[in-house]
C-alpha cells in the first residue's frame, strides 16, 4: 500500500480559494494511487477568526490553566480539518476527520509543549483500508488521562512526521507558501534561490537557527525514521526541496569538491543578547550559576568559557531573568543587546580548511564587526550587530556564490 502524508499550514487553509488548491493537491495524490493522510494547522494567522493567536486573545492567559488553554487551542485545527473535509466531500471523495487524540497521538502531560510518546495507528489504517482520505487535526494529542494537549508552535509538522512514521508512509509533503527551502531569506537577498536537495542535518540547523521552514523536532523525528520529506508550495507545481540523509559518499570523496557548494544556505536569528561575565576569582564555582540558569529555563547559545571570562548569548526575553541571577551571584558582567546570529550551513564544509577565513574576510570587507564565532561539522556561526544583518547575509551569499 502506497501511503503519503501531506501537511498544510495555516495560510494554505485560510480561504476558500486556498482550500480549493489544497483539495487539488490531495486529489492529485489520491488519483495517483496513494492512500492519503492529511494533517492541517489552524486557519490563517493572527487576526483570522479561528487562528491560534486569535483564540488565545479570547481568554485571560494569566488566569486560565494550561490544560484549559490547550483544550481551547485544539479547536482551531479541528475546525480547519472539518472545513477542508467539506471541500473534498463536495467533490465526491470519501473522507474521515480525526482529532489528534482519535488519530492515536499519545503525549506526556506538558500542556502547551507536549512531547509525543507514541502513536496508535489503528483508526488511521482502518480509514485507509476503507479508501477514505483521512484528515487529522495537527498540533495536538492527549495524555494517558485523555486530556487534550498541544505540541507547541509549529506542532503540526511534528504531527505529520509522527503519523508518517507510525503508518510507514512512503514520504511526507510539507506544503507552505514558498517554493521550498531557499539559500537565504528572499525578502533580504534578492537573488536567493530554491534548493532542490538538502540533508536532514542542514534543514534541522536552518530551522533551529531561525528559518521558519519546518519544526526542528519534526526534522529530528524524520531523520531517525529515515522518512523522505519534500517541502513544496501549495499554490503552484514547483518540485520543492527534497530532504534526505547526508551523502556519505561525498564526504568520503573530496575529488568532487570543485563542482559542489560548500555552503548550502544562510540564515539568521535576531533578538540575541551577548553576555560577558568577568571573573576576578578563578575559583568561582560555575555550577551554581548553571543550575540557576537551568531552573529558570534560560537557553544559552554560542558558549565560550575562558579562564577569566564566560561568554554566551541568550534571547532578549530572558535578559531580565538572567540579570537577576547574575546580581544574586554578585558577578561582574557586560550585556551587549541588539545582536544577531548569522548561520552559514552546509554539511560539505566538514573537514574543509579556510571556510571560516572566507566568512571573516567577506564580513570584514563590509566593515561588519564580528562579536563572537563558533562552529560545528556543518555550521559556522557569527554574532554581529542586528543593524548589519542584511549586509552580512548578502555578503556571504555572494562570497559562496549561492545564487548560481
Amino acid at each position: 500500500m502506497k501511503i503519503i502524508v501531506q501537511k498544510f499550514g495555516g495560510t494554505s487553509v485560510s480561504s476558500k480559494e486556498n482550500r480549493d488548491k489544497v483539495a487539488e493537491k490531495i486529489i492529485e495524490k489520491y488519483n495517483e494511487g496513494y492512500k492519503v493522510v492529511v494533517v492541517v494547522s489552524a486557519i490563517g494567522r493572527k487576526g483570522d477568526p479561528y487562528s491560534t493567536d486569535t483564540l488565545l486573545e479570547m481568554v485571560n492567559q494569566k488566569l486560565m490553566p494550561p490544560k484549559e488553554i490547550d483544550l481551547l487551542l485544539s479547536c482551531g485545527e479541528i475546525i480547519s480539518s472539518v472545513i477542508l473535509a467539506n471541500h473534498l466531500l463536495e467533490r465526491g471523495y470519501k473522507v474521515s476527520v480525526l482529532t489528534g487524540y482519535q488519530a492515536g497521538i499519545k503525549t506526556d502531560n506538558n500542556f502547551g509543549n507536549a512531547e509525543i510518546i507514541n502513536v496508535d495507528n489503528t483508526n488511521i489504517l482502518k480509514n485507509l483500508d476503507n479508501d477514505k482520505i483521512t484528515i487529522v487535526a495537527g498540533f495536538q494529542g492527549a495524555n494517558k488521562n485523555g486530556e487534550i494537549t498541544t505540541l507547541g508552535r509549529g506542532g503540526s509538522d511534528i504531527s505529520a512526521i509522527a503519523i508518517g512514521k507510525s503508518i510507514n508512509c512512503n514520504h511526507v509533503e510539507i506544503f507552505t507558501d514558498v517554493d521550498g527551502v531557499m539559500t537565504a531569506d528572499p525578502n533580504i537577498v534578492a537573488n536567493a534561490k530554491v534548493l532542490s536537495n538538502m540533508s536532514y542535518s542542514e534543514v534541522y540547523q536552518l530551522a533551529e537557527d531561525g528559518a521558519k521552514v519546518i519544526h526542528p523536532r519534526a526534522i529530528e523525528m524524520a531523520q531517525q525514521a529515515n522518512i523522505p520529506l519534500i517541502i513544496k508550495n501549495t499554490y503552484n507545481n514547483s518540485k520543492g526541496t527534497s530532504i534526505k540523509e547526508t551523502d556519505v559518499n561525498f564526504i568520503n570523496n573530496r575529488k568532487q569538491l570543485s563542482n559542489e557548494k560548500i555552503i548550502t544556505s544562510i540564515t539568521y536569528k535576531k533578538n540575541r543578547v551577548q553576555v560577558i561575565i568577568s571573573l576576578d576569582d578563578n575559583k568561582y564555582n560555575m555550577d551554581n550559576l548553571m543550575e540557576e540558569i537551568t531552573l529558570n529555563n534560560i537557553s544559552l547559545d554560542l558558549i565560550t568559557f575562558l579562564v577569566d571570562k564566560k561568554i554566551f548569548t541568550i534571547d532578549i526575553n530572558d535578559k531580565e531573568k538572567l540579570i537577576n541571577i547574575l546580581e544574586k551571584e554578585n558577578l561582574k558582567y557586560d550585556i551587549v543587546e541588539n545582536c544577531c546570529k548569522i548561520s552559514a550551513i552546509g554539511y560539505k564544509m566538514r573537514g574543509v580548511p579556510g571556510v571560516m577565513a572566507r566568512i571573516v574576510k567577506a564580513l570584514s570587507k563590509e566593515n561588519i564587526e564580528i562579536l563572537q564565532t563558533s562552529d560545528s561539522h556543518n555550521t559556522i556561526w557569527c554574532l554581529i550587530k542586528e543593524e548589519d544583518t542584511n549586509k552580512a547575509l548578502k555578503a556571504l551569499h555572494d562570497e559562496f556564490k549561492l545564487y548560481e
